[in-house]
């Protein structure tokens, strides 16, 4: 049985990649932790900010793999404390960003528990360009000659 899929149409073509950002984006859509935004700065500048709250740079990881802006989160526990109550949570976490090709972080920096990432978009290409037709050019038909005719 054929495999549906969202770019299945025969209009579209070499769209395979998308498709696997998508099912990578499905898989991480479901993540809470930690709350972000995602903010235009300018235009063709964006910044995902990340609630850290007691994060340290240290504890903090950005990668960039393939397309995925992956950013992790580990705080070391103190086996020092002793709690009464503990309601603020130190747990791990990882939050996946898809990035389209051409997209560029361009830097990180904390700021009063936020972490903050700057990402330049690529400026459109407006490409045109006319494509030219050749002529197919056929072998005139040859005659066959016979090496008795020779002569």
């Amino acid at each position: 049985m054929p495999r549906v899929t969202t770019f299945n149409s025969p209009l579209m073509l070499g769209f395979d990649h998308f498709e696997q950002m998508l099912e990578q984006l499905s898989k991480s859509s479901g993540e809470g932790y930690p709350p972000y935004n995602i903010e235009q700065i300018e235009p063709g500048k964006l910044r995902i900010i990340l609630a850290v709250a007691g994060f340290l740079e240290d504890d903090l990881q950005i990668t960039l793999e393939q397309n995925q802006l992956i950013v992790q989160g580990k705080q070391q526990e103190d086996t020092d404390r002793v709690f009464l109550h503990r309601g603020i949570a130190s747990r791990q976490f990882q939050k996946k960003f898809v990035l389209a090709e051409g997209v560029e972080v361009t830097g990180a920096e904390m700021d009063n528990g936020l972490l903050n990432i700057d990402i330049d978009l690529p400026l459109p290409n407006v490409d045109r360009r006319q494509i030219e037709i050749k002529k197919k050019t056929h072998k005139k038909d040859m005659k066959t000659i016979d090496s008795k005719d020779v002569n």
